[in-house]
């Protein structure tokens, strides 16, 4: 009995032991293979928003086909101004976030959640032109629309069409 609890012998009973309790364990253990991305509603905060902000708030009249919501905050930007944000992942589980302020300058809040103020094009979504901005280093695209009243931005790792299928889903709610 001794020879298996000391030396070479003893060590190898131990490993084996233990390496058996860890099969066991990964064997019986619950496991899922599906993805699990939480899912947050974003209407209440984007009701409150709409209470503290003096303009019609821009918010998805539903969400695009497959996206899920995982994200949403009202924060202060520069001077005051509050910054509403919704975070999705998308169908192809990119990333993807819609900002919307009436921050001033609007092209310092646009570079600002763009990563970049460089331009590089525009875009035709559901007859509004929207800026196109590419950060190459970050593979971060931007879709950039400034009125006077509000700049709206969606930018993320996801592709130019989900970055529109994002975009024409906004629509402006009444003031109220």
């Amino acid at each position: 009995m001794r020879r298996f609890t000391q030396g070479f012998y003893g060590y190898a009973v131990a490993l084996f032991v233990c390496l058996a309790g860890a099969g066991l364990f990964l064997l019986i253990a619950p496991q899922s293979r599906e993805e699990h991305i939480p899912r947050l509603d974003y209407s209440i905060t984007v009701a409150n928003f709409g209470h503290s902000v003096p303009y019609g708030v821009w918010a998805p009249q539903r969400d695009p086909a497959n996206w899920i919501s995982n994200s949403n905050k009202i924060a202060k930007g520069e001077n005051g101004a509050q910054v509403l944000t919704i975070g999705y992942a998308t169908a192809e589980r990119q990333h993807a976030m819609f900002a919307q302020s009436n921050e001033q300058p609007a092209a310092g809040f646009a570079s600002r959640m763009a990563n970049t103020d460089k331009t590089i094009g525009t875009q035709q979504v559901g007859g509004a032109t929207w800026e196109r901005r590419y950060r190459e280093d970050k593979n971060q695209r931007s879709l950039v629309r400034m009125s006077p009243e509000v700049t709206l931005v969606i930018t993320g790792t996801a592709d130019w069409p989900e970055l529109a299928q994002l975009a024409g889903v906004l629509q402006q709610r009444p003031r109220g």
